[in-house]
């Protein structure tokens, strides 16, 4: 079946989230600090994480909806030592500027420029990252977060709304993530095709077999080292069928070299 449009994964897959999460946790600690010296004494970093921690665990309803989370952590911590809630967009804010500085991995870049001239683009994320902010948005047709559409990966509904924005049917469209169950698996289940980021160059059997029992069979339709490796691929199997007949187009099988 011919690709005709790229979904990608953010997190993990454009650029390491756990640095970026570790400095919007400093910077807001040093802003409490400096402006709530009493919530920054009660709640250090490793406290503030392990409160959030307790209201996903306490809000399973918010699941999709990590910015949620953190604004209700921000709000219980303010209560507890006494504050109302009028301060907690503004730490907020600093929390979330932050998380949005990330460096993208030294493949990211040039792929994304890259794939946007070859084909559309759409990103699905389960986190909270703000395109525009980071000034990647030029690059994608469409971006989907879990916590604007209402639910998140590994549930196939926001892969399936993916397509229907593009226009183009499940099988037409390649996933691109870093996450077996979130991404892959994920992906396989609403019928799209799949290629799974594996920077590590660890073994698809080893996440595979961690995959719940029924989806322990899928395994990922390309498997990537890098995105400039995904470039080679669109390049290969894409862009160099424009010339031939929409008869030769159409024999091209995802797993052609």
């Amino acid at each position: 079946m011919r690709i005709l449009a790229i979904s990608l994964d953010l997190d993990d897959t454009l650029w390491p989230i756990e640095p970026s999460i570790a400095a919007a946790e400093r910077h807001l600690d040093e802003w409490l600090r400096t402006h709530h010296g009493e919530v920054a004494a009660k709640w250090p970093v490793a406290a503030l994480r392990g409160l959030r921690e307790q209201v996903a665990a306490e809000r399973p309803d918010l699941a999709h909806d990590f910015t949620a989370q953190r604004m209700l952590t921000l709000e219980r911590a303010f209560a507890a030592c006494g504050i109302g809630d009028q301060h907690v967009e503004d730490a907020f804010e600093v929390y979330h500027a932050a998380r949005n500085r990330v460096d993208c991995y030294e493949d990211a870049l040039p792929a994304l420029a890259a794939l946007s001239t070859r084909l559309p683009l759409v990103s699905i994320s389960n986190g909270n990252a703000d395109l525009e902010r980071i000034g990647l948005r030029r690059h994608f047709a469409h971006c989907l977060s879990a916590r604007e559409f209402g639910s998140a990966k590994p549930a196939a509904p926001i892969f399936l709304d993916a397509c229907a924005r593009l226009g183009l049917a499940p099988e037409n469209v390649l996933h691109v993530g870093d996450d077996p169950l979130l991404d892959v698996a994920g992906a396989h289940g609403a019928g799209l095709r799949t290629a799974w980021l594996n920077r590590g160059a660890s073994a698809w059997s080893d996440h595979g077999a961690a995959l719940p029992p029924e989806q322990s069979a899928i395994v990922p339709d390309l498997q990537l080292r890098d995105l400039g490796e995904l470039v080679h691929w669109v390049d290969a199997n894409i862009v160099s069928l424009a010339p031939r007949s929409a008869a030769e187009r159409d024999s091209v099988r995802l797993g052609d070299r």
